[in-house]
């Protein structure tokens, strides 16, 4: 199975225009060990177009290239793994298509029993959030910081925490156990983002 690496996990805004792979591969050369290409609209050629760009990048830099929800877009890439969310299928059929060597990682949003049926599965990490208020989901289910000490002693998965989080906010989660913190606006909304990603990859040290 894949190993999740320990450190910044990037998220690319939906529909992140035509400076995407320009702002990823700031990302990237500022720290990001992981990127998610998130997406979520229609238009098959292009997402398959930015997916193998970013794929070409991620591995130009040593990161992980994982797909947020789409498991035949990930196979057909060339990305590390898929991300799932609770309505984006069964982690066996992801498994299935992708092979034992794929990353797949589950969101569990403030559930620790969620959590524990996707180790089951065979997920390779989980994803609890959102720890603070978020502008890319601000309806999104609050998890704790408490959650996150439960999870570390009764998990052995990889946890990546995301939400809000901003290089103020997130030791005290990688302190209470968070392998890798992902973040969106934090790294694409800001004016540097070589230097916004080098501040959060501080943070491990």
């Amino acid at each position: 199975m894949a190993t999740l690496p320990r450190g910044l996990y990037a998220i690319t805004p939906d529909r992140a225009g035509p400076l995407l792979g320009e702002t990823a591969e700031r990302v990237l050369a500022g720290g990001a060990r992981v990127l998610q290409y998130r997406d979520k609209g229609d238009d098959t050629e292009r997402r398959l177009r930015e997916a193998r760009m970013l794929a070409a990048l991620c591995h130009r830099h040593d990161a992980l290239l994982i797909v947020n929800d789409d498991v035949e877009l990930a196979a057909t890439c060339g990305a590390d793994g898929v991300h799932l969310g609770r309505d984006d299928g069964d982690p066996s059929i992801a498994r299935a298509r992708l092979g034992d060597g794929a990353m797949i990682g589950i969101s569990c949003y403030d559930s620790l029993e969620l959590a524990e049926s996707a180790a089951a599965a065979g997920a390779d990490y989980v994803a609890f959030g959102s720890f603070f208020p978020s502008p890319t989901k601000p309806e999104a289910v609050r998890a704790s910081v408490e959650l996150l000490h439960d999870a570390r002693r009764r998990l052995a998965l990889p946890i990546v925490a995301i939400g809000g989080i901003t290089p103020e906010n997130g030791p005290a989660l990688v302190a209470a156990g968070a392998h890798m913190l992902a973040v969106i606006s934090g790294l694409f909304g800001t004016a540097d983002p070589t230097e916004a990603a080098r501040r959060y990859a501080a943070l491990f040290g």
